[in-house]
């Protein structure tokens, strides 16, 4: 193989069995070698040791299973969709979500991934970023990253193409990321980040944005960035109720842990702003902040993933270790997400008029994994008849007067 994982045809452990059983393991909790050994030994009926399994953790297993996690991006599910054409967004080609998630790693990790120290420990953590498209609902890429790389040092790892729609928070704002979206012929959606410089085009002069809001409550401007190209961008504003506002406050303050915000980005907090390059004509502050909100569906893979795919459980492994464990997460969550989810939420919708939960679907196939094979090869009318009923009666959400992310979205695509 080209990764020289198995460089010889395999006499005990084969590299498609090692996969499949190091993917599934890593999703119900940290497999140990002996653990990996024992369940290899038990499945496929063939004896393998822990030194065996130890053998094969080194820089092709890992260049291994990275290769297996961008073939199944690229590759699409096998199964009949049936959903709708979303008008809103038959302007763009892509709607590209991102974001990242941190974890907690073992502490003999620090000088590989960073992370933050007080005077009594070190607490090692890492980043992952992940970029999600809204229309296929499907990954497109995921990085592994050490804590140090913020959202800002990862924003300009970001492809963008023409005719791109991307919501990213304020973490991703800077000038340079807006120009690149300008010189793509792409459209972006940011929350607006405090001291970010903005020239007003008719006066030459910079904006105070906190002087302004004050003045007039509500904005919906051009502005120009301070660069050679004085590119120019909408800036819109709105107020908040102040329970909304003292949330945000409060959770300010929580993240600062001890260090107060100023009191300029404490009162910004009672406004919702964004930069944008969505003309007045296409979308009101309503649909901009609408359209923004579809940002919040990485958020709940994020969660599903922590509550459901054993993210939260790392013990004392070594940094190959580490890596093969959360690609081979990250393998699962895609086919959770590719060719569970995203092809079984239309047919139910189309079927029985009902939505898929995300969170519900992680929770139902982590504790069933042996239902993984029948939703993913359902192709005779009885398996398809009980992966489908399986779906309906375990992962479907409440009937209730909130919309979920589904129906807004719906709502916002057929608008």
């Amino acid at each position: 193989m080209k990764t020289n994982f198995m460089k010889r045809k395999p006499r005990k452990i084969d590299p498609c069995n090692f996969l499949e059983m190091v993917c599934t393991l890593s999703v119900l909790d940290t497999p140990s070698f002996n653990s990996i050994a024992a369940s290899y030994s038990v499945n496929y009926s063939i004896l393998a040791s822990k030194q065996a399994i130890s053998k094969k953790i080194k820089d092709e297993c890992l260049d291994f299973f990275k290769s297996i996690l961008a073939l199944i991006i690229k590759t699409r599910a096998n199964i009949n969709e049936v959903g709708t054409t979303p008008c809103f967004f038959n302007k763009y080609k892509r709607v590209l979500v991102q974001d990242s998630t941190i974890i907690k790693l073992p502490e003999r990790l620090f000088a590989s991934f960073s992370g933050v120290k007080n005077a009594y420990k070190p607490v090692c953590n890492a980043r992952i970023q992940g970029v999600y498209e809204l229309i296929s609902g499907k990954f497109l890429s995921f990085s592994i990253d050490p804590y140090f790389k913020n959202d800002y040092l990862a924003a300009p790892e970001l492809e963008i193409c023409k005719d791109d729609l991307t919501l990213r928070d304020r973490g991703y704002l800077c000038q340079n990321e807006l120009q690149r979206h300008s010189d793509a012929k792409a459209d972006c959606i940011y929350r607006y980040k405090t001291r970010t410089t903005l020239i007003d085009p008719q006066t030459g002069l910079e904006i105070d944005i906190y002087k302004l809001l004050k003045k007039k409550g509500c904005i919906d401007m051009k502005v120009r960035l301070n660069n050679d190209s004085q590119t120019i961008f909408r800036l819109i504003a709105a107020p908040v109720n102040e329970e909304v506002a003292n949330i945000r406050r409060a959770k300010a303050k929580k993240e600062k842990k001890g260090h107060n915000p100023s009191k300029e980005v404490l009162e910004l907090m009672s406004w919702t702003i964004f930069i944008t390059t969505i003309p007045e004509d296409e979308a009101s502050f309503k649909n901009i902040l609408e359209i923004y909100s579809l940002r919040w569906r990485i958020e709940i893979i994020f969660k599903a993933w922590k509550s459901h795919a054993a993210f939260g459980k790392i013990h004392n492994v070594s940094e190959i270790q580490l890596r093969i464990l959360l690609i081979a997460r990250l393998i699962m969550v895609v086919v959770f997400t590719h060719y569970v989810y995203h092809p079984y939420e239309r047919i139910i919708r189309s079927k029985y008029k009902r939505e898929i939960s995300l969170l519900k679907l992680f929770r139902f196939i982590t504790n069933n994994l042996e239902h993984v094979e029948l939703l993913l090869y359902s192709e005779c009318n009885k398996n398809r008849c009980i992966a489908e009923m399986n779906l309906l009666k375990y992962c479907t959400y409440d009937k209730r007067a909130r919309l979920n992310f589904n129906q807004i979205y719906l709502d916002i695509a057929l608008s």
